[in-house]
């Protein structure tokens, strides 16, 4: 009661439509907060197949008295609904002996009624749908995340796959990778809108469309993930985990497990999904007038053509791995939804001098780098593939080799020493090929300007 008792009477109505909507409420939103007549959230619900308008004040007081009641039982009668409607008084204190006996005249939960709901009952409330309340907010409750990891795969499948396309690099030799988990909060915001725009010859424009808004909930500000991760979370079958009961398998199978907060409260999400929404439908028609003329108008939907029909929050599983090989270390990082995923990094397909993943990627056991075309060579002494940053060069024959470490330098001058001429000449080709080529030319120069031919 005590963090309830910190809320401001904003913060308060904020609050009970998160709590209305998770009771099952449908169609829940607030009143403008200016001239709302008594009516500060409006919502509907289902009785026995027939729908009907609920009206709520929200009173975050120390007592509420009749008055109150009687003024809300007035904005219920003038309410503009094609059905029935009731009332509902909530309040973070208690309701006075006056106020329940009038209520108690109209009924609670009954065509034109009123229902009351104080501090103790919203405490229950509070249990029952497992609100946790932090610096005098509601913070979303959630329980459910995407599966991390494919059924049938173990966590560091994703990493064994990239090393697969890695010339001279097995994956059965590789560490075992360090990899974390760390779930994202996200939500879904499921709206419909439904706008029409008239003038004077009539409608100009129609928007019907119902969107699934994917939307990054952690404490920074709500932001719209790329394709490819929109598609994980708002697919329907994309398959999940209870997290209270996986918790131990998840801390088993990762080296390190984390979970991040929820940023906002629903009612902001809702919001601010509202206003993207707005702005993606807002367009520019030209049409002609009566008179002739052409005009142009600008059609934006107003906050009352979009209804919100479901907010879904769920955890995203972002897995990190990094992969230590030699003198490198290599990050593999990607957000999972079982058997799909979302590569967000992959040091694995790119050359580490240059960044290109274009064309065939060698790996350098001498080091551990993994190299593009331009950067890997043959080890003379092994016939290895070894990087250019980390060989060792000398030339012979006029050409550079490369060699894993002085060592295997010092071994080949000793051999390229006792080599005969034809030998070394093997070990530039090209030059010796040019060196004969360029000696025949000559003598058949010198042999033609004599007359012999």
């Amino acid at each position: 009661m005590a963090i309830l008792d910190e809320l401001s009477g904003y913060e308060f109505e904020d609050l009970m439509e998160d709590v209305f909507r998770h009771l099952g409420y449908e169609n829940v939103r607030q009143s403008p907060r200016t001239a709302d007549e008594g009516r500060d959230i409006l919502m509907e619900e289902v009785v026995d197949g027939r729908r009907r308008a609920v009206v709520v004040e929200c009173k975050h007081t120390d007592s509420v008295s009749r008055p109150v009641i009687q003024k809300l039982h007035s904005a219920v009668a003038t309410y503009d609904y094609d059905g029935p409607v009731r009332g509902m008084v909530v309040t973070t204190g208690r309701f006075t002996g006056p106020a329940r006996e009038y209520a108690d005249e109209l009924g609670a939960r009954v065509d034109g009624g009123v229902e009351l709901l104080d501090g103790q009952d919203l405490r229950e409330i509070g249990e029952e749908i497992g609100m946790d309340l932090y610096n005098g907010r509601i913070e979303i409750l959630c329980e459910e995340a995407l599966r991390p990891t494919h059924p049938t795969a173990s966590r560091d499948a994703p990493v064994f796959e990239a090393v697969r396309e890695i010339d001279n690099l097995e994956a059965a030799t590789i560490p075992t990778p360090e990899t974390r988990l760390e779930l994202e909060p996200t939500v879904t915001v499921t709206a419909r809108t439904n706008a029409t725009f008239e003038t004077s010859v009539g409608v100009i424009h129609r928007v019907d469309e119902t969107n699934d808004l994917v939307i990054h909930a952690a404490r920074d500000t709500p932001r719209v993930p790329d394709g490819e991760v929109q598609s994980l979370v708002a697919t329907p079958n994309a398959p999940r985990i209870d997290l209270e009961d996986e918790r131990r398998n998840l801390e088993r199978t990762f080296d390190a497990v984390e979970r991040k907060r929820f940023g906002q409260t629903e009612t902001e999400y809702k919001e601010w999904a509202v206003e993207r929404l707005r702005q993606a439908h807002t367009t520019t028609v030209h049409y002609t007038g009566d008179n002739n003329v052409d005009y142009e108008k600008t059609c934006t939907p107003s906050r009352s053509d979009v209804m919100v029909h479901q907010i879904d929050p769920v955890y995203l599983p972002s897995v990190r791995s990094r992969l230590p090989l030699g003198e490198y270390d290599y990050r593999y990082e990607y957000y999972a939804a079982g058997p799909s995923r979302s590569t967000t990094r992959n040091d694995l397909e790119e050359c580490v001098h240059c960044g290109t993943g274009a064309g065939t990627l060698t790996y350098c056991a001498n080091c551990g780098s993994i190299n593009c075309e331009d950067h890997i060579e043959t080890e003379r002494i092994e016939g290895e593939p070894v990087c250019t940053g980390c060989a060792v060069t000398e030339r012979f024959a006029l050409k550079t080799k490369y060699f894993y470490d002085e060592d295997n330098l010092e071994a080949f001058r000793a051999e390229y020493d006792e080599m005969a001429l034809h030998e070394k000449a093997r070990e530039n080709v090209p030059l010796a090929v040019g060196v004969v080529l360029a000696a025949l030319f000559a003598v058949l120069f010198v042999v033609g300007s004599v007359g012999i031919v």
